[in-house]
């Protein structure tokens, strides 16, 4: 099977198996997204999502955040580890965000990739669920999965699997598809324990790239 057949057998698959796939970082603004994602950088989006209620409750926008201590932010963003860097980049992100695009998130990946703390992940990831236009998200489920599919062949770098990517998924379901492989890498298509590949919807057409 070609990759970009292989590519359209998989996102059909997954579209049945997960219809109502969503990020599972929990927002309701562009700039709570560009924070949580930062977050959830060696830590789990459950811990992100627990802690993020508090932040926002003493720093509810843009300009707050952007006017806090950077130890302020820190002593509240710490259990998701790797607090002093991460308080660092999130007040540098909302001071440039504020003084720079008046508040309002870019659109473009040229743009977001000049925020502090932001790279092509993060990028990707609110050019997708903020702004609806086409998005390869490289998490580590995304490599992963892509790999042992068969989709790509032993690539690991994210960039180069997100390049590899664009070239057989349609645009229109490049964004939907990542957040699928984070359902299926979770509930079937494992990390830290053996591929529950007997119950897998690809188990015939997946490569077993293990």
């Amino acid at each position: 099977m070609r990759k970009k057949d292989l590519a359209l057998a998989v996102i059909d698959r997954l579209k049945n198996e997960y219809p109502a796939t969503t990020c599972t970082l929990d927002y309701d603004d562009a700039w709570k997204l560009l924070v949580s994602v930062r977050l959830a950088a060696q830590c789990t989006d459950a811990r992100v999502n627990e802690i993020v209620p508090n932040l926002y409750e003493k720093y509810p926008g843009i300009n707050e955040l952007a006017d806090a201590d950077v130890e302020d932010i820190e002593s509240i963003v710490k259990p998701c580890g790797l607090g002093r860097s991460k308080a660092r980049d999130i007040s540098a992100c909302m001071k440039m965000l504020r003084d720079t695009y008046n508040c309002q998130v870019p659109d473009s990946m040229e743009e977001l990739l000049k925020l502090p703390g932001v790279g092509r992940k993060s990028a990707n990831l609110i050019m997708g669920d903020i702004y609806k236009k086409p998005a390869i998200v490289t998490d580590t489920h995304c490599i992963r999965l892509s790999n042992r599919i068969g989709l790509v062949d032993n690539i690991k770098e994210p960039k180069k699997v997100e390049m590899a990517l664009l070239k057989i998924i349609p645009p229109e379901e490049s964004n939907d598809l990542c957040h699928r492989f984070v359902d299926h890498g979770r509930a079937v298509c494992t990390a830290r324990t053996t591929p529950y590949c007997d119950r897998c919807v690809l188990n015939d057409i997946c490569r077993k790239n293990i």
